[in-house]
């Protein structure tokens, strides 16, 4: 690979060029040291000097006194050091657990309150991407950005046609910058792993991987375009969410043009409430469309901070960034909501197989000492009701699972963990008292009780039995949660759970719930009694008999007869 190929101003690089190729730059960079060296010494530069910084203040007793200069000094930092620092603090300006007050606050300035480029730069960059000028583009743009990010800034524009528009205009040589710290961070991953006390070992670089493919991923426009219109086809039918229109005339690789949102910065709370939104209503829609993403559509937003997510004045919560997104294969959202269920239900045997299934641990580990390490250590985490759980409190407690036991985390599962700590931050900044499992586990009971897939009709079935023996309980705490939301409708589920099990996939469910009947040598009409009285009043009588005539029209008499033993059941007391 030549200079020219990897310094050269960006519009001279092709398509294939801007994909990460870690193989590639190692290459490159192999062979000027020098480039390496200086960036090296300069971002170790700037760290000493802010570590030295702080410890002067403590050695002094001036801590107190200097945190917001401090606090000011790393935001400064960050900025200098570039668009892959400024990442790494957005990310941390979603983490009020983690990071204090003074700090978070300048932090947060990160996500669009960066200085802005060079006007005439930006809009050359539009005239030579998009092939006019830039009155030819837009009736009007604004002469200075609106807002300023890590990879580009935003202008507030009108096209010729009326609609009103952001124009996001990518930073200039950034390729250059990325493709160098991207180099220098996967070999400090390599040299670090072996002195790390966890066991994340070779899988540091496969995380330096998975960033450096989305970062470059982030860096082409037209990809983000093309994120967003998938992004808005997923969620067509959620009157909830709201995703810009993208307008392809006036976009390219590095320029952008898509519909202007007109919302409130989920952290702006003053100005929400001020428009009359509910605030638990707004993060129950977030919470929801994220859990959606990751257990429904398997197409998640990587990186929800606070400058990507708005609140409208009608209560939807619109989504303005595409950049950075990733992909979940069917098995691993089916298998991710089997587990938040077996984490809840406190079934560690299960939830040790999930780890095997999800490539948490290798396939040849034993399991068996890790069952009591899990219990031990979630079931803390979990306490006695599950109120108390949340994302951080579990990936803080099985991060000390792995000092111990041969753990290690997927490159793919970095985006997702961190999709989901930021999310529940996020939704924590705006109510400290909100509960994630108020709405996660509502709709994860509703996803497995409605059963789209065989896969996830199969892990409900693993969640109901235990040992061979039906959790009669399991089944009504399932149903009572789905329930709490008011929105769940348990008629179009009871008619897919009929349908099931009369086919003749449900044969097996249809044999085991006769035999859960009949178990330990008495009739289970008590367990079958709760149940009726827990759902006898969504199931309206009327309702209920369209439904059947319905389901049985449409069933053989082998299918109907072998329905009879649990309708005879249900009619005993």
């Amino acid at each position: 690979m030549s200079q020219h190929q990897l310094v050269s101003p960006e519009p001279q690089l092709s398509q294939q060029q801007r994909r990460y190729d870690a193989k590639a730059i190692a290459r490159y960079y192999r062979y000027r040291p020098w480039a390496a060296i200086w960036r090296a010494v300069t971002i170790i530069w700037f760290f000493s000097r802010f570590v030295l910084s702080l410890k002067f203040d403590e050695w002094f007793d001036q801590a107190e006194r200097n945190k917001f200069k401090r606090a000011s000094q790393l935001r400064e930092m960050l900025t200098r050091l570039g668009p892959t620092f400024i990442k790494v603090g957005q990310a941390l300006s979603t983490r009020p657990d983690l990071v204090r007050k003074d700090f978070l606050d300048e932090l947060i300035k990160l996500q669009d309150q960066l200085p802005p480029y060079d006007n005439a730069i930006a809009f050359s960059i539009i005239e030579a991407d998009l092939g006019c000028s830039l009155q030819e583009a837009y009736s009007k743009i604004s002469p200075n950005p609106v807002a300023a990010a890590s990879l580009g800034q935003v202008y507030r524009a009108f096209l010729h046609t009326g609609e009103e528009v952001a124009v996001k205009v990518q930073r200039p040589n950034l390729l250059p910058v990325i493709t160098l710290d991207l180099y220098l961070m996967r070999w400090a991953a390599g040299w670090l792993s072996p002195w790390l006390p966890l066991n994340l070992g070779h899988d540091l670089s496969l995380i330096v991987d998975e960033f450096g493919i989305k970062l470059f991923e982030e860096i082409d426009y037209i990809n983000e375009g093309h994120n967003a219109e998938k992004f808005a086809n997923n969620f067509r039918n959620d009157p909830t969410v709201k995703v810009p229109s993208i307008y392809w005339r006036y976009s390219s690789v590095r320029v952008l043009t898509l519909e202007w949102i007109n919302g409130f910065k989920l952290n702006d709370t003053k100005s929400i409430r001020e428009a009359g939104l509910e605030i638990d209503k707004i993060i129950e829609t977030g919470v929801t469309a994220g859990l959606r993403q990751l257990l429904e559509h398997g197409f998640f937003h990587a990186d929800p901070h606070p400058g990507n997510l708005f609140a409208l004045a009608d209560g939807r919560m619109a989504y303005i960034d595409f950049g950075m997104m990733d992909q979940l294969e069917q098995y691993t959202k089916e298998t991710i909501a089997g587990s938040v269920v077996h984490l809840i239900n406190k079934d560690y045997q299960a939830l040790a197989a999930n780890f095997v299934k999800l490539g948490f641990l290798t396939p040849n580990t034993d399991i068996r000492p890790i069952i009591p390490a899990l219990e031990t250590v979630l079931g803390e985490a979990i306490g006695e009701s599950v109120s108390n759980f949340n994302f951080k409190t579990i990936t803080d407690k099985f991060s000390e699972l792995m000092y111990d036991y041969p753990f290690r985390v997927p490159a793919k599962f970095a985006l997702i963990i961190r999709s989901l700590v930021t999310q529940e931050g996020l939704a924590l900044s705006l109510n400290p008292q909100f509960k994630i499992v108020e709405v996660s586990y509502p709709y994860v009971a509703r996803r497995l009780l409605t059963g789209e897939s065989p896969e996830m009709r199969r892990h409900l079935i693993e969640v109901l039995f235990k040992d061979g023996k039906f959790q009669w309980e399991r089944l009504e705490n399932m149903i009572a949660i789905a329930r709490s939301d008011k929105k769940f409708d348990l008629l179009p589920t009871a008619q897919l759970g009929l349908q099931y099990l009369l086919s003749d996939e449900g044969k097996f469910l249809r044999h085991q719930l006769l035999l859960a009947l009949i178990e330990d040598d008495r009739l289970h009409t008590e367990e079958v009694q709760r149940l009726w009285n827990l759902v006898k009043d969504d199931l309206k009588p009327g309702r209920l008999f369209n439904v059947a005539l319905s389901t049985l029209s449409e069933l053989s008499t082998e299918g109907v007869a072998a329905i009879l033993p649990l309708a005879t059941a249900l009619k005993i007391k």
